[in-house]
């Protein structure tokens, strides 16, 4: 398929998206820090493919949105439609490592058997208190507000924990009435409180030392190694666009920080 988008922040393509509202918030608050696209080639804005039998072939479409600011390395979005069954956003905010600032990270991903929902403001060096101090407070009574609302996710694998900060919302809900209910009452507002508490980090913000910038930028080119090393999505992005497209849009578009 050949895009009809020049360059990342321009309007996604993808019609009956189930996500849509949450990048169209992304985008509506981010507009107040005049962003500029993310530079991404063309053939990874855009993405199509075919699944399914011969005889009843079904699309699945790929669209990457992504923009850059003042204090924003990379904000980008990957949005997948497959089907009726299948849709996903994986949405991460990487600042600039000259600020003392944590990841955005919301990953919402339906599947046949359910809706997975985890939603952080990840930490780059999660047991420097001087990285932690300034939003966990109040994080930790965001997630308090919310996660009690919603069934748990399960246990987190012991080698990902580093990566995800006490304030991490986490659940498994199922499809169907009780899941669209749960996504509009209770995902919808924590996505918000979420994403306004790491706005008003990104606002009060203060430029740090090139030592301290330093150290900060090993903690995010760590996270950054370790999203890309263990994509869960790796399987079925191979699956549907082969194995040097999908190396290639893990490695160097959605986590590119080498």
């Amino acid at each position: 398929m050949q895009s009809n988008r020049n360059n990342s922040l321009e309007p996604l393509l993808i019609s009956n998206w189930r996500w849509a509202y949450f990048l169209d918030e992304t985008i509506k608050k981010f507009s107040i820090f005049e962003p500029s696209p993310y530079p991404i080639k063309k053939d990874f804005l855009c993405k199509e493919s075919f699944f399914g039998s011969s005889k009843n072939p079904k699309k699945v479409i790929l669209e990457t949105w992504g923009l850059k600011t003042e204090k924003i390395r990379q904000a980008r979005c990957a949005c997948l439609q497959a089907g009726e069954m299948t849709s996903v956003m994986n949405l991460v905010i990487s600042p600039l490592n000259i600020y003392d600032l944590p990841f955005f990270g919301a990953d919402f991903v339906t599947l046949p058997n359910g809706h997975l929902i985890a939603l952080d403001l990840q930490p780059a060096l999660k047991d420097d208190i001087v990285h932690t101090q300034y939003c966990l407070g109040k994080l930790k009574s965001i997630h308090a507000k919310w996660q009690s609302k919603l069934p748990s996710g399960g246990d987190i694998p012991l080698e990902a924990r580093q990566y995800f900060s006490p304030g991490f919302l986490w659940s498994r809900i199922p499809l169907g009435i009780e899941g669209d209910q749960l996504i509009s009452q209770i995902i919808k507002p924590a996505f918000d409180d979420y994403l306004n508490c790491f706005l008003d980090l990104i606002v009060n913000s203060k430029r740090i030392s090139r030592e301290r910038s330093s150290k900060v930028l090993d903690g995010q080119k760590k996270y950054m190694r370790y999203r890309a090393d263990k994509d869960p999505a790796r399987g079925m992005l191979r699956g549907f666009f082969g194995n040097e497209w999908t190396e290639h849009y893990i490695n160097n578009i959605l986590f590119d920080l080498q």
